[in-house]
Parts: C-alpha cells; sequence; structure tokens
C-alpha cells in the first residue's frame, strides 16, 4: 500500500490547525503527521487530507453531513472513529479548528495511553 505524502504547505496547514496545548505534540507517522494528547491520537494528516478522531457517532454523523467530508486512512484501509475534513476548509481554517479542537476534547478525557513494552 502506498502511503501518500504531504507537501510543506499540507504540514504547515495542519500544524496551525493543532492548539498550543500542554500534553498535545505533533510527530511523524509514516512520512505524515499525528497530533497526539496523553498518547493517543486525536487528529492526523495523510497526504493532503487531514483527518480527525470523533469517539461519538453523533459527532461522526454532523460531520460526515458536510458535503467533502469523508473517510479518512490509506487507501481502501479508512481508520475507525476518523473522518477528512472537507478539502475545501483549507480557505476558511475557523471551519477547520472547532472540528480539531473536539476531537482534542474527546480524546484528551481518554485515560494515558501505556507505551507498548520494547521487543528484544
Amino acid at each position: 500500500m502506498k502511503m501518500p505524502t504531504p507537501s510543506e504547505e499540507d504540514k504547515q496547514f495542519f500544524r496551525s490547525l493543532i492548539p498550543d496545548t500542554p500534553g498535545v505534540e505533533v510527530k511523524p507517522m509514516f512520512g505524515n503527521l499525528g497530533a497526539f494528547v496523553n498518547g493517543n491520537m486525536f487528529a492526523g494528516l495523510l497526504g493532503p487530507k487531514v483527518g480527525v478522531r470523533l469517539l461519538t457517532e453523533q459527532a461522526r454523523d454532523e460531520l460526515a453531513s458536510s458535503d467533502g467530508a469523508g473517510p479518512f486512512g490509506p487507501g481502501e484501509r479508512p481508520m475507525r472513529e476518523y473522518l477528512a475534513l472537507p478539502d475545501r476548509w483549507r480557505g476558511t481554517p475557523d471551519r477547520a479548528t472547532p472540528w480539531v479542537e473536539r476531537a482534542l476534547a474527546e480524546i484528551g478525557a481518554l485515560p494515558p495511553k501505556q507505551p507498548k513494552p520494547r521487543k528484544r
């Protein structure tokens, strides 16, 4: 499966959406970026697509009803609980930011992710 790669402009846009909040960090993932809180990913960048993780079906349904929102993930393997934000929201980040903040709030309420033990 070929992973799409983001441009520097894509990365800059993604970082502009992520709040500068204690406990939140942006890390590289497979040539793309992920935003994490307490070790749990709440937003991701895959090529030019920005996706957010929403735990409640109501939130996912609400975002899915936005024209241009859709599955988020590589190829035919969309990530469970994630939706891609509409591409046209790049021109109006004030439309995207509330969804990133909502994902951060939902995922931030989860217990911290425990690191997996290293294999020897």
